[in-house]
């Protein structure tokens, strides 16, 4: 009688030992450290003013960046601007080393081929800035002139679809548009095509520099790019930036940066 008492006792202190040991594990699940948070990464050239590019502070700023980061404050998670070599943007794109393109991206037939974009947000036309005392008034001047692009921009597309380009002397490309305008300052080049949003801004901190003729190479629309297998974000995105022109957050971003609402 004696053994079976012993071990029934046992057998009790065994389960509230186990029973202790279960209350000891909850504060440790509690304390246990939180998930991270959602981010998305997103890839620009930060040399593009106004809409991605860094201030004196040599912090990004922009109006793209400003977008992206309402979006990402909508969908509840972090962004991080990541620059890239904008040429190679559709590769960093496609090896996940950002999840988004935002910075003034040009919607073509070819870019949809490997990237998926949102509707467009803002049009676009591709302009002719030359220096204030050039003698090339008109697109058809440019025969036998040296003609500045930025490589890997919708600029490079749009020209070389024009019959005009034939005739050009050299369609030099440079890294970005900033080098490209230097240069025109300087006499090496004639001419700069580049985007009109992009073009304005600096002929509007140098209005005495240069001039923006008529002609141009054609209007195009700014999209946001996301990986063609990526529909959720696309999605997501596509949500936000409804919301935001819906609200009127959009027009208030472009307003700051453009002084009126030129949101499509």
């Amino acid at each position: 009688m004696q053994k079976r008492i012993s071990t029934l006792a046992a057998a009790l202190l065994a389960s509230a030992l186990l029973v202790a040991c279960g209350k000891q594990e909850a504060p440790q699940a509690q304390n246990a450290a939180p998930a991270p948070a959602a981010r998305i990464v997103v890839g620009l050239d930060d040399n593009f003013p106004p809409m991605g590019f860094r201030d004196e502070k040599n912090e990004l700023v922009g109006f793209d960046i400003d977008l992206a980061r309402e979006a990402a404050k909508r969908l509840g998670v972090e962004v991080e601007f990541k620059p890239i070599d904008w040429n190679a943007k559709e590769a960093e794109l496609g090896g996940k080393r950002v999840d988004v393109l935002w910075n003034g991206l040009t919607i073509t037939e070819k870019r949809k081929e490997q990237i998926a974009f949102t509707a467009p947000y803002l049009e676009n036309h591709q302009i002719v800035v030359v220096a204030a005392n050039s003698p090339v008034k008109a697109k058809a001047d440019l025969a036998g002139k040296v003609v500045g692009v930025q490589e890997g921009s919708s600029a490079v597309e749009a020209i070389e679809k024009d019959a005009v380009a034939k005739s050009f002397k050299e369609l030099k490309k440079f890294g970005d548009n900033v080098a490209a305008l230097m240069d025109l300052t300087t006499g090496r080049l004639d001419a700069v095509v580049l985007d009109e949003i992009v073009g304005r801004y600096y002929v509007a901190k140098k209005p005495g520099d240069y001039l923006i003729l008529d002609d141009n190479f054609g209007t195009e629309e700014y999209g946001v790019g996301v990986r063609k297998d990526d529909a959720e974000l696309l999605a997501k995105l596509q949500q936000a930036m409804d919301e935001m022109k819906k609200d009127g957050a959009a027009a208030r971003i472009s307003t700051q940066w453009f002084g009126k609402d030129i949101v499509k």
